[in-house]
């Protein structure tokens, strides 16, 4: 499951100028060669800890099934 939900690639130096360069679920900074997961959902990128967390909520459509007291930090 969650493999679908989400596009798992290493942080590369144009995603951390174009596009962000932290998390959009905690916020913690994304360093270049980080693994990041684009959230296909949401459309945002996450870090390790933040997709592993969501992969737990969700259902094999990736639907939020589960919701989770929110947390600013993993």
């Amino acid at each position: 499951m969650g493999s679908a939900c989400f596009v798992t690639q290493e942080a590369t130096s144009e995603i951390l100028l174009r596009v962000t360069n932290v998390c959009a679920e905690c916020y913690c900074d994304i360093n270049r060669g980080d693994t990041i997961h684009y959230d296909m959902q949401s459309y945002r990128y996450l870090c390790d800890c933040c997709q592993e967390k969501l992969c737990l909520q969700m259902n094999e459509d990736c639907e939020i099934i589960e919701e989770e007291v929110p947390s600013l930090f993993c």
